[in-house]
């Protein structure tokens, strides 16, 4: 028997792990004074929508960063909704209405909301009602998010059979499938004098064609800055307000009128208050003659705008694109479940991947991280449906490229119609509207599945699919070769699902038991269609499963087959398992 100087290593190496960086916890996070705790958060505007909505069971969406104020600001909402009911009650709306007004900042700045925290009862009984028989609200704090903290919560809100949500913090503005929903941009400050002496450093022309925008937490300061900008003389500034639009040339602002049907703002400049995200940078860069980013972050010393450029950004993304047209299957990666229109956005990137010849498998994983992607090994490259802040991930530390929607269409572009414009669009929705820039194979790929149908003479199976009997090798003489760019060299098997002209016989039907030779460059097929992903698992998997990488483990009844046995498991309830057949209880 050998013997072992150390035990076995039966643990991943250090350097297969997959390092995710985790957020550093929230120590010492400021709490926001009683009354500006009511002014950012806006309670008296949340409440008055709240009530005009007549919503009995709300939803307070917090970011991470905020969860700090959240109990405070769940208090001063119920508070203050309390003291509409009571108006209501007594009859006389005025005089109560005003002594709330007197009180409220007093009751925060002495502390009265602190103990109201204590009195709150989390419980899930069903909403009461007051004197007046007006149903009471509830109010509940969503303290993690499904997706990303931009976009609303449907799902965690329909868990507690929310009438509507109030999401606070920066946001995606995102139009919403289902529920109604108040945001709260939650205003911070911004000093106005030194934003103004930065944009005449950059500016100093007063005729220059500028627009002046900013992040939503500071977009109720755009004005003061406009205003005091028209004071020094400028004439040729253009000041945006916030509006519900992802798809707009400017994504959720507005944009001046002479441009509104015209071919952009390439006559213009832009002064963006704080930083912006990655994907809104790649938007703005490619609609706008130059981005001046002034930062918003505590600096000792004056802030100066900073001349924002994209262009390496975009050459890696370009990059992504060229390496993934010779992939045969790809992963739609669905990371969100609130977006209007995600389900369409869906169907039109299946039917222009399977007009392509290529396939496509749906995932639902939730928050997106490397780990999770890592698991799906067939996958050759993943697009993300998502709002369209969230679709833009780096994909540097996944196992497998990541790519938006509209980067797709690049991909399933043929080699000679594929033209980098560097025009990015985030928005789902836009290409919805447009159709007809699908640009894949097939010049009417966008158009349906209908594109690439298979010839009269070539083989299918009884439900008109392809025959999985098709010779990988063989492709369609019309089809151009594919290329890999980075290697030069040529790759044969990337549309398994467009329609062969092999010769090959046809598989038999699923209810035939006759035997039949499978060829050896044939795909798997699954109920007699062509599956890249049982080809995979046939012809890549080493490990198929529990006791699969053992040879030939025979048993009395089947010899020769391998795996192990299945026994049954614990069943019951904590409290006592019952163990075998016997029942035991342990």
């Amino acid at each position: 028997m050998a013997t072992f100087d150390a035990p076995p290593v039966l643990s991943t190496p250090d350097s297969h792990i997959f390092e995710e960086p985790t957020p550093a916890r929230l120590q010492n996070a400021t709490r926001l004074p009683g009354e500006e705790l009511y002014v950012t958060y806006e309670i008296e505007r949340t409440v008055s929508e709240i009530r005009q909505g007549r919503w009995r069971r709300i939803a307070l969406q917090f970011p991470d960063e905020m969860l700090v104020d959240a109990p405070r600001v769940y208090a001063a909402l119920d508070c203050r909704l309390k003291g509409k009911r009571k108006s209501v009650a007594v009859g006389s709306a005025d005089a109560v209405l005003d002594g709330e007004t007197q009180t409220t900042p007093d009751m925060a700045a002495e502390g009265v909301l602190e103990s109201k925290i204590q009195e709150l009862k989390l419980d899930s009984g069903a909403p009461g009602t007051t004197t007046s028989g007006e149903e009471e609200e509830r109010l509940y704090i969503l303290a993690d998010t499904s997706y990303g903290s931009c976009c609303v919560d449907e799902i965690a809100a329909e868990h507690i059979d929310a009438d509507g949500i109030v999401h606070y913090g920066r946001t995606c503005l995102s139009p919403t499938a289902r529920l109604p929903v108040i945001y709260v941009f939650t205003t911070r400050p911004l000093p106005i004098k030194p934003v103004v002496l930065a944009f005449q450093e950059v500016f100093p022309k007063l005729d220059e064609k500028v627009v002046l925008m900013a992040d939503v937490t500071y977009a109720n300061h755009v004005k003061c800055v406009y205003d005091a900008l028209c004071g020094a003389g400028y004439t040729k500034v253009f000041k945006t307000d916030v509006i519900h639009s992802p798809s707009s040339l400017l994504p959720n602002r507005t944009v001046p009128e002479e441009e509104e049907e015209g071919e952009g703002l390439g006559g213009y400049k832009l002064f963006h208050i704080s930083e912006p995200p990655a994907s809104l940078l790649l938007i703005l860069s490619s609609r706008l003659e130059s981005i001046y980013i002034y930062p918003t972050t505590p600096s000792p010393s004056p802030q100066k705008p900073l001349l924002t450029t994209t262009t390496t950004t975009l050459r890696r993304r370009y990059a992504l694109i060229t390496s993934l047209t010779t992939v045969p299957v790809f992963g739609i990666l669905i990371n969100t479940l609130s977006v209007k229109n995600y389900l369409h956005i869906v169907t039109h990137i299946q039917r222009q991947i399977l007009a392509a010849g290529k396939k496509a498998y749906t995932f639902v994983v939730g928050k997106v991280n490397a780990a999770k992607l890592a698991n799906f090994s067939e996958i050759g490259g993943w697009v993300v449906v998502g709002c369209w802040e969230s679709s833009l991930l780096d994909s540097a530390g996944f196992y497998k490229p990541v790519i938006t929607p509209f980067e797709l269409g690049l991909v399933l572009m043929r080699d000679d119609k594929r033209l980098w414009t560097g025009e990015w669009v985030a928005d789902f929705n836009s290409l919805l509207e447009r159709p007809g820039k699908g640009g894949s194979r097939g010049d009417e790929a966008s158009e349906g599945v209908d594109s690439q149908q298979p010839r009269s003479d070539a083989p299918a199976d009884s439900d008109g699919q392809p025959s999985s009997g098709a010779d990988l090798d063989s492709e369609p003489e019309s089809t151009p070769p594919d290329y890999d760019l980075r290697t030069g060299r040529y790759i044969s098997h990337t549309r398994p699902m467009a329609p062969s002209t092999s010769s090959q016989p046809a598989n038999p039907s699923p209810n035939s038991t006759s035997l039949t030779t499978r060829h050896p460059t044939t795909l798997a097929a699954i109920a007699g269609k062509v599956s890249p992903g049982a080809e995979y698992l046939r012809s890549q998997r080493t490990w198929r499963g529990l006791g699969s990488d053992f040879v030939a483990v025979g048993y009395e009844e089947e010899e020769g087959q391998g795996g192990t046995r299945m026994q049954e498991g614990r069943s019951g309830i904590a409290r006592g398992y019952r163990v075998g057949e016997e029942g035991e209880e342990r």
